[in-house]
Order: C-alpha cells, then structure tokens, then sequence
C-alpha cells in the first residue's frame, strides 16, 4: 500500500472514529460522562428521588421513562454517589408536597425546580445551587399587550400552589391581578392555550420547557423579562450536613464535566431558551 494511501485510509478511520464518538456523546439518555465517585460514596445501596412529573424539559414521566434536565442532574448525582441508574425510585414531588416527604422520608433527596429561601431552610437542607432561574410570564403568542406582571392589572394570571412564584404574586400584586393557583403548571398551561386565564407565571426555565412542546409551539410564548431570581437547590432532609457535602461534590463535578450544560442543551436549548454561566454550588 502506498503511503498516500495508507494516510488517507487511516484519516477516514480517524474521522469515522470522531463521529462515533461525537454521536455517543450527544446521543439522548442523560449526561454522557460518567461521575467518580465523591469522597465519602461507596458504590451500591438505592435512592428515592423526589421529581417533577408533569414539567417538559425538567421532570417529565412518559409511560415508564423519566426525562429532564432535573432527571438527568439527579441520575448524575445519585452515580456520583455509588447508586446506579437502576437503583433509584422516582417519587412525584408536588410543589406542596416537597417538605412533607423529605420530613417522613418518603425521598432521600428532591429534584424539582425547588428554589432556595430562608424560609423553606427552616423546614429542609440544601444542597446547591444547580441553576439561576428567573420568574417570567408564558402567554398567548398574539398578545402583545402584556410586557410584565405590571400590564396584568385587572387580568387573570395562573400558578401552582406552594411555589415562590404564587408568593410574590401574592406579596407585590394583590389586588391588582386575579391569581388562580391549581396543583400542577400542565393545568395552567392548557387554562391559557384554552384562553381561560390571560397568562401563567413560574420560573423561565419551567415555562421554556413547556413553549418547546410540539402542541404548544407557534400559540403560546416566553415574555423573556425575568423579575425575580430562583436558585434550585437539592432538597435533603433536616439535619443532613453529610448528604449536602457529597451532594454538592456531585454537582461540582456535574458542572465542571459539561454533563450540566449538555443536558440543557438537550432539554430545553430547542425552545431557543439562553443557556446562562453555571452557578457555584455549595456558595
């Protein structure tokens, strides 16, 4: 064999090898790198993980597979902890319901855009946090009257019970604006597809999830001015200073691997929504 010849054989293997590669990396399926285990871990045992059933591009069950950027940081994580795909139970975690099963451990650990505050500290640990999301308004396509909270005067808004977003509604708003709060974001977002309430307000990245959905894309949009920031963190139960090391360790590494910016992408990168810098866990 020419020498030529030989080069050009072993670049087509080269490049053929990259593509594999490439592919096996984007492909679907969660994080494609691998997790070492973080100080403290030993491989085995099972965890129940508390997520978001019903949030597209976050916590989603579809018949008996989970998908998510939630999903797929909570996969990493409990890897990084020695607990394989296969060892985790995944439990519906309602807004309302998140301390409650965290306090009777009902889950190990929670994974459902759960903001930080002070208040919600008196009740659960955190590890985090694993992104900055900012509340923002999805609403019909063909409404362009409404900029912000502040057109809404007079008009009727959704959200779901026990999260920060019906909060600060509540907070800054009353009287003002007409709150109806149900028990999952999927009622809110067909009540406005269904033009029965003028807006829905959550997190950016929530309402980015459900704009990407095929039935939604071209009737409802993102308003894209966030007015408030929420830090997700894990929730863990009260008094679990170990579990919030090793779990903040995960996410170290969960960031610093590209596994973070990878899954959203995946999840939510075709709504069009801005990936932002990572945060810093455990800050």
């Amino acid at each position: 064999m020419h020498a030529n010849v030989h080069r050009t054989v072993v670049t087509a293997a080269v490049a053929g090898l990259t593509v594999t590669l490439l592919a096996a990396c984007s492909s679907g399926g969660g994080p494609a790198a691998e997790p070492s285990l973080v100080p403290g871990a030993s491989s085995g045992g099972t965890l129940k993980i508390g997520i978001s059933f019903d949030e597209p591009g976050l916590g989603l069950k579809s018949g008996d597979g989970y998908a998510g950027f939630d999903v797929d940081t909570a996969t990493y994580v409990a890897k990084a902890l020695g607990v394989p795909a296969g060892g985790i139970t995944w439990v519906e975690a309602q807004p309302a319901d998140r301390e409650k099963l965290l306090a009777d451990g009902s889950v190990d650990l929670v994974f459902a855009t759960y903001s930080i505050t002070e208040e919600r500290r008196q009740q659960v640990d955190f590890a985090g946090p694993y992104f900055v999301a900012h509340q923002d308004l999805l609403v019909r396509r063909n409404d362009e009257d409404i900029t912000g909270p502040d057109t809404l005067n007079g008009r009727s808004l959704c959200s779901v019970t026990g999260t920060t977003s019906a909060q600060l509604v509540k907070e800054r708003y009353r009287g003002k604006i007409s709150l109806q709060e149900l028990p999952r974001y999927s009622d809110c977002v067909t009540k406005l597809a269904d033009g029965e309430v003028d807006a829905v307000t959550t997190d950016d990245l929530i309402l980015a999830g459900y704009a990407a959905q095929k039935q939604y894309k071209g009737v409802l949009r993102l308003v894209g001015r966030g007015f408030s920031d929420e830090l997700y963190g894990v929730g863990v139960k009260k008094g679990s200073p170990d579990m919030v090391t090793k779990v903040n360790a995960a996410l170290k590494q969960y960031i610093a691997d590209g596994s973070w910016e990878r899954s959203l992408k995946k999840e939510v990168g075709p709504s069009g929504y801005a990936i932002p810098n990572p945060p810093s866990p455990g800050v």
